[in-house]
């Protein structure tokens, strides 16, 4: 049976290492659709499409139902999520390492925002569950390294996928003789696609963060606790919404102005891109991030169309993803040895 409403708030009340973990989910969730949604509406923001402020009321609404239906259906992203790493060293520990993983997200996320790179919550998700789970009495024997092998799957298939998509998406599109108004009032379905499935894919991950904190507030970590209940999925769906309402024009002007010139084809290639690699990840259960795929899309647009690509540009964000694991590992590792000083001493 789902756990209800009901069931949650009394766990929480009774323990406050629980809903501080909850709390922080919420602000990662926040944090999530505020620096990795908005690279869903980039091309229809930079090429006219849409004003900025109506496409993120697009996006906040497609994040919503893109957790609620897929979610509904196929929970099978969050339950690699869930996997990931055992936490181990009694309740109390547990949740206060969980409490350290989403304090690395949110610190590595507001970073990479000041600088405008977009980078992948679902990577430094995983990279600061497993760096605070080593820290506790597992050591490195906590980290499920097969859920580790479908996150590094789903990296691989989501930057290639993604640029082969957004190549032949926009090689295809070459003899579609429309009107660039056609083209602009095809982005709108096209930006609505891509941040359905953000919502798909991240939603999902949030939910097995907040289903493995409840678990072990009850001193448990397997993973019988699907299907997930309604009401989690329509917070997180809520909180995702939130956070997108907040803007992230920086990280739309990074991916969609400084890195590629999109004209409205382009915008279009990029959206029909991303949506296909997203559809095909979320159908599969790979949790893949749909940063790198809209990235690696409009990349692939770009040479395509010849048009001016900043290799500068890609470089640093390129960089960033490559020092997110590393970084959010160690930053998890390193709050979570903090936390436990401070409040299990």
């Amino acid at each position: 049976m789902p756990l209800s409403f009901a069931e949650f708030v009394s766990q929480a009340v009774h323990s406050p290492p629980l809903a501080f973990t909850f709390l922080l989910c919420l602000a990662v969730l926040l944090v999530n659709g505020w620096t990795d949604a908005p690279n869903a509406i980039a091309g229809a923001v930079v090429t006219g499409a849409l004003p900025f402020r109506l496409a993120v009321l697009l996006a906040a609404g497609c994040n919503v139902l893109g957790v609620l239906c897929v979610t509904a259906v196929n929970a099978s992203v969050a339950e690699t999520i869930y996997s990931i790493a055992v936490f181990e060293g009694g309740p109390p520990a547990a949740l206060t390492a969980l409490c350290a993983a989403m304090t690395a997200i949110v610190l590595w996320a507001g970073l990479a925002w000041w600088f405008g790179i977009p980078t992948s919550e679902s990577h430094a998700l995983v990279a600061g569950l497993s760096g605070a789970a080593i820290a506790l009495e597992g050591g490195l024997s906590c980290v499920r390294w097969d859920s580790w092998g479908k996150v590094l799957l789903g990296l691989i298939l989501s930057a290639a996928a993604g640029s082969w998509a957004g190549r032949w998406a926009e090689r295809g599109l070459l003899s579609v003789k429309w009107k660039n108004r056609t083209f602009l009032l095809s982005q709108i379905p096209g930006a609505a696609g891509t941040a359905f499935f953000h919502g798909a894919q991240d939603g999902q991950k949030f939910l097995g963060v907040f289903l493995l904190g409840t678990a072990l507030a009850q001193g448990r970590a397997d993973e019988q606790t699907f299907p997930i209940p309604f009401w989690l999925m329509v917070l997180c769906a809520l909180f995702m919404a939130l956070g997108t309402l907040m803007g992230g024009r920086r990280i739309i002007d990074k991916v969609g102005r400084e890195m590629v010139t999109l004209g409205p084809r382009e915008g279009l290639a990029a959206d029909l891109g991303s949506i296909l690699c997203l559809l095909t990840a979320t159908i599969l259960g790979l949790p893949v991030s749909t940063t790198h795929t809209r990235t690696a899309a409009l990349l692939g647009v770009g040479c395509a169309a010849e048009t001016p690509v900043d290799w500068r540009v890609a470089g640093s964000v390129a960089l960033a993803w490559l020092l997110t694991f590393p970084g959010c590992m160690a930053i998890g590792y390193w709050m979570s040895r903090l936390y436990l000083a401070l409040f299990l001493p």
